[in-house]
């Protein structure tokens, strides 16, 4: 076996699964078929770059930061915040510690460094990735009240008032004053009624 071994090897697999795994908050909205934690992450990758870039952070490590920030998710699955008022809440440190055991401690030590900075919520960086999270969820509410799922409206407010930056606030309004579909029309050119 090369350095690298098997438990990198194995966390490969088990990231995989959040591609499968969805985002239960959803469900309670009467979504049927909600988006993955893998897509959500996707997305709010992107989101981190355009806000850090935007309030002069480093959109790189905002965006390492929000590719990370659900990864523990592979083994408590998507707990919604009706589940957390009742399960006890998994502490994400000690579970990033559990999924990179075994691993080279260079990558081991860089993926608890990055959660630690997640939660702590204190670097530009975290604040960024973490308004990233939340704009994401209320452009996915916009999209799914779109779609007919009236009841989404409750995560799009939600998520709005959770916006530290000024950038994340700028884009939350421009977002929610945009057509879900205005990307379309204006890439053909066409005028919305």
């Amino acid at each position: 076996m090369g350095p690298l071994g098997t438990p990198l090897a194995r966390f490969l697999y088990e990231a995989g699964t959040l591609k499968q795994t969805k985002r239960t908050g959803w469900w309670m909205a009467g979504v049927r078929d909600p988006e993955s934690v893998a897509e959500h992450s996707w997305r709010t990758a992107l989101l981190a770059t355009i806000t850090a870039n935007l309030e002069g952070a480093d959109p790189a490590r905002a965006a390492y930061l929000a590719v990370w920030h659900d990864s523990q998710e592979t083994r408590t699955g998507d707990v919604n915040h009706l589940g957390k008022k009742y399960a006890t809440e998994a502490d994400p440190q000690a579970v990033t510690a559990d999924q990179v055991a075994g691993m080279p401690e260079i990558l081991a030590s860089a993926v608890r460094e990055l959660v630690a900075e997640y939660e702590a919520k204190e670097s530009a960086e975290a604040i960024c990735a973490r308004d990233a999270d939340k704009l994401e969820c209320m452009i996915q509410g916009i999209e799914y009240k779109a779609q007919g799922y009236e009841n989404a409206q409750r995560w799009i407010g939600n998520s709005r008032r959770r916006h530290t930056t000024k950038s994340a606030n700028e884009l939350a309004d421009a977002v929610l004053a945009t057509g879900s579909l205005d990307w379309l029309r204006s890439a053909l050119g066409e005028t919305r009624n």
